[in-house]
């Protein structure tokens, strides 16, 4: 288990690594878990440490929703005090997000019927 927990975090430091001097726009952690990826890949499947450290995370996972949830109602005054704003931009988003992909959509099946 020290093995899969430590390729997680060697992962992790090469991503954090390539994010402070090679991308920087890009999260560590992103960068890592690609890498990370890409190694599985080459390797063709995952050893024994690495999924039950994986199994292991992933039956806690919702336990990260925690501080979120806490931070909600924290804030909640000034969630109230600007419902009407958030309301509306999440709804303006979703119809913006919804008319993009259909026009991407459209603009990518044109291309393929002209083919």
């Amino acid at each position: 288990m020290i093995f899969g927990l430590v390729q997680i975090l060697l992962f992790q430091s090469l991503g954090e690594l390539a994010s402070k001097f090679l991308l920087p726009t890009l999260p560590g952690p992103v960068i890592g878990l690609v890498l990370l990826v890409l190694w599985l890949v080459l390797r063709k499947g995952i050893n024994s440490e690495l999924a039950m450290v994986a199994d292991g995370f992933s039956q806690y996972l919702g336990l990260l929703f925690v501080p979120a949830a806490v931070g909600v109602v924290l804030f909640l005054p000034q969630l109230q005090a600007n419902a009407l704003a958030i309301i509306s931009a999440l709804i303006g988003s979703v119809i913006l997000t919804i008319a993009s992909s259909a026009l991407v959509a459209r603009f990518l099946s044109k291309k393929e019927s002209h083919e």
